[in-house]
């Protein structure tokens, strides 16, 4: 290994890489990591030197505080290569400033932007042979912070580490998903954590969903903790529902994740001429809209799918077959974004930043 230092970071470079070892074309979501990751501690009060190193387990006290109270969050992002060979992320501002109001929702340190996007771009241009060319080919990036202090007294860590990794992926699903919509179990609550990427909003998402599964569902549409009548997300993504010619999706709120790609959805739906119109959706108005014809899509959005179509949804044990179109929202919208994060379109929205 050889060490250098660049603009206070110190990179600790693999002697060997892994790629040649990876089925680039037959990657599982998620499965695969690049050579380096990047690491930084918070001790002290105070955020310490940064480092780049070859990607490696590392070992936590059996007490550190994420273990006993669940301290953890991260993010979800992308990078892409153009047929230039260059490197871009797509809007990683927002990803920046959604992680660091997790890390105040929950009490943890927020990460200064130097750190964060200086050890993002280094991180991606030492592993830049990673990020592959084509059409739905990207590389996911994964930046997270857990508790590291030791303890087990009910209170808020004192060390934390934040962490970035890479990791090789292509299409996340494919086909049509089909979903139920949640009659007892809740995504979040008035109040809860749901706004936060915190890891424990996903595990408790997880029995739920592996009941659905159970009965032939892929996920879940989330109603509202209240009163079970509010359409929130699909699964792990933000939702929108096309009724006639205008796209539903419900607002952000304390149960709901302020999805990078949502309001990038929105941006470019509004820029195509389609009517959007933010606000709750009903049960009860979902189902009138496929009984009478006028319900022509559902699907979820998000980093890691971009756009996930779904095919049917259940509720109260019936289920609602959705009509295959031709004029599809869904399509059109991901063509659009991926074009654009792909630089296979101009982006007029100032979208993309170079690494």
């Amino acid at each position: 290994m050889s060490a250098t230092q660049t603009n206070k970071i110190e990179i600790i470079k693999a002697t060997t890489s892994k790629i040649k070892e990876v089925d680039f074309d037959n990657l599982h979501f998620g499965a695969v990591f690049t050579d380096h990751l990047f690491e930084c501690d918070f001790t002290n009060g105070e955020w310490q030197k940064p480092t780049i190193k070859p990607y490696a387990p590392f070992l936590l006290d059996p007490s550190a505080k994420v273990f006993h109270y669940g301290q953890a969050i991260f993010e979800g992002m992308k990078a892409y290569k153009d047929e230039q060979d260059d490197v871009w992320l797509f809007r990683p501002d927002e990803n920046f400033k959604r992680f660091n109001k997790s890390a105040v929702r929950m009490a943890m340190p927020e990460v200064p932007e130097e750190i964060f996007m200086e050890g993002l771009k280094q991180l991606l241009q030492l592993d830049k042979e990673w990020v592959k060319k084509g059409k739905g080919n990207s590389l996911y990036i994964r930046p997270f912070m857990i508790a590291t202090g030791t303890g087990v007294v009910a209170s808020p860590s004192n060390d934390y580490k934040f962490m970035i990794i890479l990791s090789p992926v292509n299409v996340y699903y494919s086909g049509g998903v089909k979903v139920t919509i949640a009659e007892h179990y809740s995504r979040a609550a008035n109040g809860g954590i749901g706004a936060a990427k915190a890891a424990g909003n996903y595990a408790a998402q997880f029995y739920p969903t592996n009941l659905a599964n159970k009965e032939g569902f892929q996920q879940i549409i989330w109603t509202d903790d209240a009163t079970h009548t509010k359409l929130e997300e699909a699964g792990t993504m933000n939702v929108f529902f096309r009724i006639n010619d205008t796209l539903l999706t419900a607002p952000t709120s304390e149960r709901i994740l302020d999805g990078v790609t949502r309001k990038t959805l929105i941006d470019l739906a509004k820029s195509e001429g389609i009517n959007v119109e933010v606000r709750s959706v009903l049960t009860t108005e979902l189902i009138e809209a496929s009984k009478n014809g006028t319900l022509k899509e559902i699907f979820g959005a998000g980093t890691a799918a971009v756009v996930s179509p779904i095919s049917g949804f259940s509720y109260q044990d019936i289920y609602y077959e959705l009509p295959q179109i031709e004029d599809s929202m869904a399509l059109l919208l991901k063509t659009k974004l991926t074009n654009i994060q792909q630089k296979l379109a101009e982006d007029t929205f100032g979208w993309t930043v170079k690494v």
